[in-house]
């Protein structure tokens, strides 16, 4: 692993730990800021629109932005905002505060990965991904709990504190070990060349396969607590070594999918996405059954991240000539996925569908999934084209 791919990674484990760890002190939170839980729910929900919505527009704004500049203005705004967050007087306060370091979650994920493939080989695009993601997978296994600790123990405002040191390293860690320059300098593509590669079939294909998968992962996911609890019958005690077994499937799941990325790419992510409706249809089967449907949380969230690292990798491979818009959409659509599933979720367990019946809408989507990735490739093949060449600098 490069050293520059290093300090991409430390800055990612960062903006996905400060997105997640909310979670885990949100009753702290809400008592400290004097609101209700529900209302404090609102920290979450509002930075998943900071990422799908602010990311884009800042990000096509940026463009004309050094690409080293511009990361470390990020992590500048990172830092200064958990360190704003920890001294926030009120709620309101707090909500601005994190909808604003989310903005910027949004454009640092967009912007990292088109930088980490140019700093590698075209063979290697698939594990530069891989790296930057697994930041985000790491931050759920590492960072998040010991984030919650922290507040647990200190108060909630310590977390940010916290969150503020780790931005201080990020941004520590980018200024020393990015190159100024990946060896090109271009200028940055034009609006209507930005939303032109959007046209391309390889990549609107590919974000119908990032919905899909969200779909896929987050319909039984975010009720996986209750899921888990009246279906398995695990104590709630042992639900967070559960999901924290999940986290570690994903983090080995991310380097797979990278390794096959960076081989064959289209058949692997096929193979991948027809294996995960036999993991679901698997899930649905083991729920009652405690020692088989913890094996099958563990090989979920693998599989999950084997296909999310290569539909990722496509697209950047695919928009090369006019990374930035579509480069900022692979964050905006996974929160935007998410958010739709979680509503999905709601609305078929509010219409009486039981919990174990989740993963089943799951199998749906991913078959869905298959014969857009099946019919994506196979057009490829026949009209014989191949990827952009990259035109964008690092620096």
């Amino acid at each position: 692993m490069s050293l520059p791919l290093i300090a991409l990674f430390i800055a990612a484990f960062a903006f996905g730990t400060t997105e997640f760890v909310i979670a885990g002190v949100l009753p702290e939170v809400a008592t400290g800021l004097g609101v209700s839980i529900p209302t404090a729910g609102y920290l979450v929900s509002g930075y998943a629109l900071g990422i799908a919505i602010g990311g884009p527009l800042l990000t096509l704004a940026t463009a004309r932005v050094s690409r080293k500049t511009l990361l470390l203005c990020l992590a500048v705004a990172f830092t200064l905002g958990q360190l704003a967050c920890a001294l926030a007087p009120d709620f309101v306060t707090m909500l601005v505060l994190r909808v604003a370091v989310a903005v910027a979650h949004g454009v640092y994920f967009g912007v990292a990965m088109v930088v980490a493939v140019g700093l590698v080989r075209e063979d290697q695009r698939g594990m530069a991904v891989a790296i930057v993601l697994a930041g985000l997978t790491v931050s759920n296994i590492i960072g998040v709990p010991a984030g919650a600790a922290i507040g647990n123990m200190f108060g909630w405002r310590a977390t940010f504190w916290a969150m503020f040191v780790l931005g201080i390293v990020s941004l520590a860690a980018m200024a020393v070990l990015l190159p100024r320059t990946n060896g090109k300098s271009a200028a940055p593509a034009a609006l209507r060349d930005e939303v032109r590669v959007l046209g391309r079939q390889q990549v609107w294909t590919s974000l119908i396969l990032m919905l899909m998968l969200m779909i896929g992962q987050f319909v039984p996911y975010t009720y996986i607590a209750p899921l888990l609890q009246q279906v398995t019958g695990l104590d709630v005690g042992l639900v967070p070594w559960v999901l924290l077994l999940n986290g570690v499937g994903c983090t080995l799941g991310v380097f797979i999918g990278g390794k096959f990325s960076d081989a064959r790419l289209m058949p692997a992510m096929i193979a991948f996405i027809a294996l995960q409706v036999l993991v679901l249809i698997g899930m649905y089967f083991a729920a009652p059954y405690p020692l088989p449907m913890i094996a099958i949380i563990f090989i979920w969230g693998c599989v999950n991240f084997s296909i999310g690292t290569p539909i990722q990798t496509r697209i950047l491979t695919w928009t090369a000539d006019a990374p930035n818009l579509a480069s900022s959409l692979i964050p905006s659509g996974f929160n935007i996925g998410i958010a739709l599933a979680a509503s999905l979720g709601a609305a078929l367990l509010t219409a009486g569908v039981p919990y174990r019946s989740l993963p089943l809408f799951g199998v749906a989507s991913m078959l869905i999934a298959v014969v857009v990735a099946t019919s994506s490739y196979l057009a490829e093949k026949r009209s014989g084209a191949t990827p952009p060449r990259t035109t964008n600098a690092t620096a």
